[in-house]
């Protein structure tokens, strides 16, 4: 089905032709007829499905029959958990909309605020926004809501994950009551739905596929490894396969940097990217793995939902997340757009607790590869022999390590000597 049966406008059809898509997806293709007739939605589907166009495209299509923003205020705002995906969501608008007269702004934290403000000043149409910094220039005064007609909250899960329901309240309670909202989400919880029952008016429901399973284009396993061993695995892997493009996620800051130097030691091209790295350092690392100048990201769980780059090859979970919805966001950036991928997830004894959760929260077991047998049997180094008897108590060894005046010999008595003397006699 074409996009120009969705009753898109002429200069809309023409943005979506330029980027080159020719064909909506499920997700596409059921919410925007429905987006475009101005009704409220709960959009649900797997990670990869171009859930971003679903609401994009009727936004543009809604705001492209007037002029670009005058200081009237805004008039669609679109929240987002990070920066990446603000910043993904606005080159989506810029695409899609490059022959509409729309004025567009990212805001989001880690940047100059200055910057923001200057553009607000001289009118804007769509704000796609992450709570943190918009809650900024809301106390600033610096942003008005009074012409809001649409409001998207994207990725809704992982708002409610992140700790930002509080902020995404306060927020929509200062929008107007009279709006479209629509609410897209990878998976639909309880707090979801009394989330979109506070906000929404009869929201119609679309659900593609079976919201807690993996887009089936995905070919998963896993490896049972020593934790100690990971890295020998994984380095073993990216040297001997076609590894062209590969995300490695890690549970935390400290580990992801660990392992970038640890691949870098061995020749490999990487880049690491999480919330310790500056809005710049993190820009300049994703558009240097879509280009191709690093074969590896290594990325913490906070940047997997912005994490869009056509062609990923595999996702490597280095660490199990500890909850099983992360697990379909990570693997979820790898067999995108009908595309195939492979997600390898590595597995300690201390970690199969988790990969139960996820074997149980999408519905089947994951299989289990071999490891080479370098990395599975190898001994551990042996400790070098010492015998018993020379090895210093800590206490000695404490003193003789800050000495450093040689020992002088012990003095031996008269008495001493008769007494041993006595001895050898008897």
């Amino acid at each position: 089905m074409p996009f120009k049966t969705f009753g898109l406008t002429d200069p809309l059809v023409q943005g979506i032709l330029a980027t080159g898509y020719t064909a909506p997806t499920e997700i596409q293709s059921q919410a925007i007829p429905i987006a475009v007739d101005g009704r409220d939605i709960i959009g649900c589907a797997q990670t990869g499905t171009g859930k971003t166009a679903a609401f994009v495209l009727p936004i543009l299509n809604r705001l492209g029959h007037e002029k670009a923003a005058r200081k009237k205020g805004i008039r669609s705002l679109i929240l987002t958990p990070t920066r990446e995906l603000a910043v993904q969501i606005e080159q989506s608008i810029l695409g899609y909309g490059r022959f509409l007269s729309l004025r567009t702004l990212a805001i989001y934290g880690g940047v100059s605020i200055e910057k923001q403000l200057s553009t607000l000043r001289h009118g804007i149409d769509i704000v796609v926004a992450t709570p943190g910094r918009l809650l900024d220039h809301m106390q600033r005064g610096s942003i008005s809501f009074k012409s809001i007609e649409v409001l998207v909250l994207d990725e809704a899960d992982r708002m409610l994950d992140m700790g930002f329901i509080r902020d995404v309240r306060k927020i929509v309670a200062a929008l107007p009551t009279e709006r479209q909202t629509m609410l897209f989400s990878a998976t639909i919880s309880p707090e979801i739905k009394s989330l979109s029952a506070g906000m929404q008016k009869s929201p119609k429901m679309i659900q593609i596929g079976r919201p807690q399973n993996p887009v089936e284009a995905i070919t998963q396993c896993v490896y049972p490894v020593e934790k100690s061993q990971k890295i020998d695995l994984l380095l073993h892997m990216l040297k001997n396969s076609s590894m062209f493009s590969v995300l490695v996620f890690s549970r935390t800051k400290h580990g992801a940097d660990k392992i970038k130097r640890r691949l870098e030691r061995s020749g490999i091209v990487s880049v690491a990217i999480h919330s310790g790295r500056s809005q710049n350092q993190r820009q300049q690392a994703l558009d240097g793995f879509k280009s191709g100048k690093y074969q590896v990201m290594v990325a913490t769980d906070i940047a997997a939902r912005g994490i869009d780059v056509s062609g990923i090859s595999h996702v490597i979970n280095f660490d199990v997340p500890a909850f099983a919805e992360d697990y379909v966001h990570r693997i979820g950036r790898t067999g995108r757009a009908a595309a195939t991928g492979d997600a390898i997830t590595f597995v300690s004894q201390d970690e199969r607790k988790y990969l139960q959760q996820i074997e149980k929260f999408i519905g089947r077991s994951i299989p289990s590869e071999d490891c080479p047998s370098f990395v599975c049997t190898a001994p551990a180094p042996a400790a070098p022999a010492i015998a018993s008897k020379n090895i210093p108590s800590p206490r000695r060894a404490t003193r003789a390590s800050v000495s450093t005046r040689p020992s002088a010999p012990r003095a031996t008595s008269v008495s001493a000597r008769r007494r041993r003397r006595r001895k050898a006699k008897v």
